[in-house]
C-alpha cells in the first residue's frame, strides 16, 4: 500500500450535543486498530490526546507488549503495537510524518455524518495508489471529528453504511471496514 498513516483523534472531537470535548483513550481501540493497521499495511498508527495521563497509560500498555510478559505471550500483538505512536495533537502527527517522509501528508478525514463533498472508497483508493505524498487518515472518537477538522482535510471519505438505518459503529470496527475498503481487499 502507498504511504498511509492512521490517527485516532481524541481531541478535538464532539460529544452527542455537538460540544468540543476530549475523549478518553480506550485501550481495546488501540489494540484492535493497531492490528487492523498492521493487517492492511499502514505505515504508522497515531493515538492523539492532549492528556498526559492517557498517553502515559498507552505507553505502559505498549511496554507490556514490547518488553514485558506480553512480548513472549503473544508476539503478534507486539508486532501490531509497534506501529503505535503518541502525539498531543494532529499538528504533531503532521510534523512527525513530514520528518519521516520528507513531505507533508495529505489529510483524509472520516465521518459517519453525510455530506455532499464525500469521496468514495474506490476513488480514494485510486488516488492513494498514485500519490507521491503520504496520506493521513483521521478517525474521530466520541461523536466524531469537529467541523473545523473536517473542513481542514483535503478529502472526506463517505460514511460506512450498513444495510439498516442504524449508523453508530465503534471506531475500531469502522477503522477495519474503512481500511478494507481503501485497500480493495473485500
Amino acid at each position: 500500500m502507498a504511504n498511509l498513516y492512521v490517527a485516532l483523534v481524541h481531541h478535538p472531537v464532539i460529544d452527542k450535543h455537538g460540544t468540543v470535548v476530549t475523549t478518553s483513550v480506550t485501550i481495546i481501540d488501540v489494540h484492535d486498530i493497531a492490528r487492523s493497521c498492521r493487517t492492511y499495511g499502514v505505515k504508522g498508527f497515531y493515538v492523539v490526546t492532549p492528556v498526559d495521563a492517557l498517553r502515559g497509560l498507552v505507553r505502559r500498555v505498549l511496554r507490556h507488549w514490547d518488553e514485558g510478559f506480553g512480548s513472549t505471550y503473544n508476539p503478534n500483538r507486539s508486532e501490531a503495537l509497534s506501529l503505535v505512536r503518541l502525539q498531543r495533537d494532529i499538528e504533531g502527527v503532521i510534523i512527525d510524518i513530514e520528518a519521516l517522509e520528507g513531505r507533508l501528508p495529505r489529510i483524509v478525514a472520516t465521518s459517519a455524518r453525510e455530506g455532499d463533498d464525500r469521496v468514495s472508497y474506490e476513488a480514494f483508493r485510486s488516488e492513494l495508489a498514485v500519490s507521491p505524498n503520504p496520506w493521513l487518515l483521521l478517525l474521530g472518537t466520541g461523536w466524531g471529528l469537529t467541523e473545523d477538522v473536517l473542513r481542514s482535510a483535503e478529502r472526506r471519505l463517505e460514511p460506512v453504511r450498513g444495510v439498516s438505518s442504524y449508523n453508530h459503529l465503534s471506531v475500531r470496527a469502522a477503522a477495519a471496514v474503512i481500511l478494507d475498503r481503501i485497500t480493495g481487499s473485500g
